[in-house]
């Protein structure tokens, strides 16, 4: 379809799409201020080292697993109204997070929030492809969709560091409830209702299968990596590769697949989306650490510690401004390669913190990992969803946000554990004769453990317990970083040959554009209401608010 045929949208839609931005902010936000809130919620709740990686990393493993299936619900049911009803059990499961009083019962919330998560992007990115049918518009509205995430990501450290300087830790959680409600008001008026004329039954076996390969392969990593090669993890690992196995085969029987395989035909598909689950798994996990280091190690405070996390926010925001502009002129692949060659001189910096080098070397480098990052968050999109034909951009949208998720929550589970094996392995002779047994246990699980258990000794006795502490948390954070910079540059190395094909963005296509990637901003004359007239309503989508 070009922009000439295309139907333009009006102010109703955009209105529309600011409505849509809202949950995918939360998302984000959700994210950083948990990163926060995890010490207090530790200590509060006495949750052990292993329970804190899944109250990090269940919510990314239910949206990842749960994605596709939701983008496909909402074909059959109506994309509203699973928006809707994933917006009124997020906000109920946001009230239960802020209110638990074990680890259990917050992980539980936490699954809960997940679940509910996963409606809200294939929802509001499949609602977005409906109300901009112009690719010109669509892609400026994409844009603004994927913009959402950095505000949140910058939103997410101060408001939530301002939440736990002067409330409890759950008080993070309830951001999310008028969001949610401010969407249920607006929602029904702003946006419309879409549901897929000739779309197939959802497969449930598929469904159950696609679980039942996820969750024990990410169980048997996190036990692998803090047990070793014991029976139960090699066997929860064998598990959910074998059921992979079956899920695969199935997808390839069915007419109406819930993951449709022929996309990983395409090698600029594949490259891009396993390049961002490598870069959201490998940068997330050293994100965790980061914050940690600020509140444990140097003893800021979350409000300190969310802002010395913004300057890197900021750099993120500049480099995915700036790629597609220069992607105009320059080739992406090179253009991500070299940007990942920034992250990794990051990555070095990084290296050079020490448990008593204060904070600057981490703020400088982790600056630089958002401006390199910006390119492959990008212009990695662009070429996910426009490698897809348009009929299948929607599915393509979805599988990028996947690997987002799943990446993050995968790198918590693995090279966060890593980087706690190596901590426990420092800890292991490093502490003081004589300290009570609570104490010293405390002290060998966690840093932030450590931090809690000092706090009841007295100040000499409890100095040469952070000491120690400090010291093997640097080992463990060093261990990361080095891991992440090598395979991040091997990663630019595969995305520089792999991708080199790829022309700048619309050098082959001034004539008919396809898709995002076609140009269209504010120097097309694209800015949101330069249209005079909506869309008309294409015949799926129903009068009831559209």
């Amino acid at each position: 379809m070009t922009t000439d045929t295309a139907p333009r949208a009006g102010r109703r839609e955009w209105m529309g799409l600011a409505i849509l931005t809202l949950p995918t902010l939360l998302v984000s936000f959700d994210v950083f201020a948990m990163l926060l809130a995890l010490p207090q919620l530790s200590s509060d709740l006495g949750a052990s080292s292993t329970q804190q990686l899944w109250i990090m990393d269940i919510y990314g493993f239910m949206v990842g697993g749960f994605l596709v299936t939701m983008g496909t619900l909402g074909d059959r049911i109506g994309r509203r109204r699973l928006l809707l009803i994933g917006a009124v059990v997020f906000g109920l499961a946001s009230l239960l997070a802020a209110f638990s009083t074990t680890p259990e019962m917050l992980i539980a919330a936490r699954t809960l929030l997940g679940i509910s998560g996963a409606t809200l992007a294939p929802s509001t990115l499949a609602l977005i492809s409906n109300m901009f049918r112009d690719p010109k518009q669509m892609g400026t509205a994409i844009g603004i969709w994927a913009g959402s995430f950095s505000i949140g990501a910058i939103v997410g450290p101060i408001a939530g560091g301002a939440l736990l300087n002067h409330f409890w830790w759950g008080s993070v959680f309830l951001i999310g409830v008028p969001v949610m409600i401010l969407l249920l008001i607006l929602g029904p008026t702003l946006l419309p209702e879409y549901k897929a004329p000739d779309a197939g039954r959802l497969d449930l076996p598929s469904v159950a299968l696609s679980l039942a390969a996820v969750l024990p392969f990410i169980y048997g990593l996190k036990e692998a990596a803090r047990q070793g090669p014991e029976p139960l993890p090699l066997t929860a690992l064998i598990t959910g590769i074998l059921i992979g196995i079956l899920f695969v085969r199935r997808q390839k029987t069915l007419k109406d697949p819930l993951l449709d395989l022929t996309l990983f035909g395409d090698a600029s598909f594949s490259t891009a989306l396993v390049s961002m689950l490598f870069y959201s798994m490998l940068t997330g996990t050293t994100m965790l650490f980061l914050t940690q280091y600020f509140q444990a190690v140097d003893g800021m405070t979350p409000l300190a510690a969310g802002l010395g996390l913004l300057p890197g926010m900021a750099g993120s925001i500049v480099g995915i401004t700036l790629a597609p502009v220069l992607a105009r002129r320059i080739r992406p692949a090179y253009l991500i390669a070299g940007g990942l060659a920034v992250v990794v001189v990051g990555f070095v910096l990084l290296f050079q913190a020490d448990a008593a080098s204060g904070t600057a070397w981490l703020i400088v480098g982790w600056t630089l990992n958002g401006l390199g990052g910006g390119p492959l968050v990008s212009l990695g999109t662009n070429l996910v969803v426009g490698s897809a034909p348009p009929e299948k951009a929607g599915s393509a949208a979805s599988l990028s946000q996947t690997s987002n998720e799943f990446g993050y929550g995968l790198g918590i589970a693995v090279v966060g554990t890593l980087g706690t094996a190596v901590y426990r392995h420092e800890m292991a002779g490093a502490l003081p004769a004589g300290l009570p047994a609570g104490v010293a246990d405390a002290a060998r699980e966690s840093v932030a453990g450590a931090v809690a258990a000092a706090s009841t000794l007295p100040e000499g006795l409890a100095a040469r317990v952070l000491g120690p502490a400090a010291e093997a948390f640097t080992t463990g954070m060093h261990t990361v970083v080095a891991l992440t910079a090598v395979l991040l540059a091997g990663l630019a190395v595969l995305v520089a040959r792999v991708l080199r094909h790829v022309p700048p963005l619309g050098g082959a296509a001034h004539d008919e554009p396809t898709g995002p990637e076609s140009g269209g901003g504010p120097e097309s004359g694209d800015w949101p209401g330069d249209g005079t007239d909506a869309r008309p309503e294409p015949a799926a989508v129903t009068a009831s608010g559209g």
